[in-house]
């Protein structure tokens, strides 16, 4: 799942849990929809994307900053401390959010289409909150 600083979801991919997240890292920043702001030209990408040390990958960098995307993940074998901590928290907070729904913390569907609606579903909820009542 990608977020904003906020921690609104901008996109989210369903996987099976033998699938190893990086493989998806790609797919998932083409996921996210043109950013709308000012008037002017959109920005078509987001600017920066922080990742742990799951995703630390010389070729997905590349791709990454070809892309004209600024990564700032953690690299692997190093000390803790990179200061990253404190924006990953918007992650999983947005995680933690979604698990209240019972049906997207537990997979109860056979079906993968299933439970992607329900996490787009959970997703909207998310925003309407956040927006409407300024809470979670």
């Amino acid at each position: 799942m990608i977020t904003d600083a906020h921690g609104t979801p901008l996109a989210a991919i369903l996987t099976g849990a033998n699938c190893h997240d990086v493989t998806q890292l790609l797919p998932l920043v083409d996921a996210v929809p043109t950013i709308r702001g000012k008037a002017g030209r959109p920005l078509s990408r987001v600017g920066t994307l922080l990742a742990d040390r799951g995703y630390d990958s010389d070729p997905h960098r590349a791709q990454l900053r070809k892309r004209g995307i600024t990564p700032r993940i953690a690299r692997r074998y190093t000390e803790n401390g990179s200061g990253l901590g404190r924006f990953r928290y918007v992650v999983e907070q947005t995680h933690a959010l979604l698990h209240q729904f019972r049906r997207l913390r537990t997979r109860f569907e056979k079906r993968g289409y299933i439970h992607e609606a329900l996490l787009e579903l959970g997703c909207a909820i998310f925003c309407w909150r956040r927006h409407n009542h300024g809470y979670f």
